[in-house]
């Protein structure tokens, strides 16, 4: 790999950690707001979803570490 590719994929990985963790607060505000609505499915949708992202991020977080050999 060239090494502007390997700096932009190094600045692409430590990004998408970063906006993930955003959107994982984001969601879990939502999640407490749609229980206070009564709308428990939607909650649970949500923190779902807020599961599937922090799994995506422990990913993402593996593949920053392989690229760097540095924990993200």
């Amino acid at each position: 790999m060239a090494d502007n590719e390997k700096a932009k994929l190094k600045s692409l990985l430590s990004y998408w950690l970063k906006h993930n963790a955003e959107h994982q607060q984001e969601f879990q505000e939502w999640v407490e707001r749609a229980g206070q609505m009564g709308e428990k499915d939607v909650g649970k949708a949500i923190a779902s979803a807020v599961k599937d992202m922090a799994k995506a991020s422990k990913s993402l977080a593996q593949a920053l570490k392989s690229l760097t050999g540095k924990e993200a």
